[in-house]
């Protein structure tokens, strides 16, 4: 959530930001923002002034009574005036909770860094790393390789579950799972992020604090019944919120976890898009990286991160680029993101397989996470940064297409094999 006062001092500079970001819709939100503070800040000093002659009138009636006197004009009085503060008090909880509301509406701002432009036209791109394949055959994508290797199936998927599922059978199970142990080895041994097992579901206060919610409901799966659960979308939800409502000691951060979750998104909007093969499914499966830290550490943590992501592809063998996003085509609570596109021969394009975003403090206000400096003093609100290190789906389609051999066999990448039982190459089912 953006500062209040920002919005409400800075309202020129706000609107400009949004306005980059393409949220052209929110000016008439911005203006009753502005003068529902104006009405608040009238409230405020009547309701103090209120409570103050609440306070001394029943203190002129603790004396009366004790000198013996009648005291029941005062205390009509004060009921009153207790009266006028209850009505008061709705009031000013009312104007704070359509502020509230309506600030919930609002994206993160770009940082000066941020590339200005409408849309994925306007990114950049930062620099590349590895050749791509090329072969002395055609290439086959994931969608047709990993049925004939008997690893990967679509249809028993779709009758079980739907359109955007799929099952993945033997070493392809195998290869999945060496994935996720990989890249939890590489974070925890050598990035020295902490592991974290978080609930697969999460409440409505929880993807609030992320900026899920209110805005993208939609794209979310939510419980049965009364339930007020939802399928995490990401594990950035439930680490974003571990410290919710917690003062941090400043002298610990950065706090860096690491989390494996299936994710789960309903992929409201991209209806027609993405359909063949793995690249945009209902249920999938991430690795996130996540760190606390202070304002001052977040652009260089923010670096770091993405580097991390960027070392699990170069220890696969995997090509890649990474590109700084434009304020067109930033998620919601970002105010900055790099993504990493890793080359995908069989489509011959580069695929987007980690995104990387420093949020500022944009969701810690939003989840109540503050810190202090230096243990002590006066608390203000922590940065936070999320990132895939990466995504497992897309590594095991970026593994079997850039792996594929001319006789329909894949070779295991050389850091995947001791978490394959030294297995080196994957044969075609027989």
């Amino acid at each position: 959530m953006l500062d209040p006062a920002i919005v409400r001092d800075h309202l020129d500079e706000v609107e400009k930001g949004l306005t980059e970001r393409g949220a052209t819709n929110l000016k008439a939100d911005l203006a009753t923002i502005k003068e529902l503070d104006t009405r608040r800040k009238a409230i405020i000093p009547n309701l103090e002034e209120a409570r103050r002659e609440r306070k001394e009138l029943g203190a002129r009636v603790a004396l009366a009574k004790r000198a013996g006197e009648s005291a029941d004009d005062l205390l009509k009085k004060g009921r009153a005036l207790s009266d006028g503060i209850h009505e008061q008090e709705k009031d000013l909880a009312a104007v704070e909770q359509e502020q509230q509301k309506l600030l919930l509406r609002l994206p993160n701002l770009p940082h000066k860094s941020v590339p200005r432009g409408a849309n994925e036209k306007a990114n950049q791109e930062i620099n590349r790393w590895g050749e791509v394949t090329r072969f002395d055959f055609t290439p086959k994508a994931h969608w047709d390789l990993g049925p004939e290797l008997g690893i990967l199936d679509f249809e028993r998927a779709t009758q079980m579950s739907g359109a955007r599922f799929a099952v993945l059978l033997g070493v392809g199970a195998k290869l999945n799972r060496a994935i996720i142990n990989f890249m939890l080895a590489v974070h925890t041994k050598e990035h020295g992020y902490i592991e974290v097992a978080p609930p697969f579901l999460v409440n409505e206060e929880a993807l609030i604090g992320t900026g899920n919610l209110p805005r993208f409901e939609a794209d979310l799966f939510k419980m049965a019944g009364n339930s007020n659960l939802y399928l995490v979308p990401t594990a950035e939800v439930p680490l974003a919120n571990l410290h919710r409502e917690e003062i941090l000691d400043g002298r610990r951060l950065p706090l860096s976890y690491v989390a494996y979750t299936p994710c789960f998104r309903s992929e409201a909007g991209s209806y027609g898009k993405d359909v063949r093969g793995l690249i945009r499914q209902h249920q999938f499966e991430k690795i996130e990286l996540f760190k606390f830290t202070t304002p001052d550490q977040s652009y260089r943590e923010h670096e770091t991160l993405t580097r991390h992501a960027e070392i699990i592809l170069e220890k696969l063998g995997l090509p890649y680029r990474r590109m700084v996003l434009s304020t067109g085509d930033m998620g919601f609570a970002a105010a900055k993101t790099y993504d990493l596109e890793v080359w995908l021969p069989g489509q011959e394009t580069y695929r987007e397989i980690s995104s990387c975003s420093n949020t500022e403090a944009f969701q810690a206000r939003r989840a109540g996470i503050k810190f202090r400096p230096g243990g002590v003093g006066k608390a203000e609100f922590a940065h936070t940064l999320n990132g895939s290190g990466l995504a497992v789906g897309r590594t095991l389609i970026a593994v079997l297409e850039n792996g594929q051999q001319a006789d329909g066999s894949v070779v295991v990448p050389e850091a995947l094999r001791p978490f394959m039982d030294g297995q080196e190459v994957i044969e075609p089912a027989r």
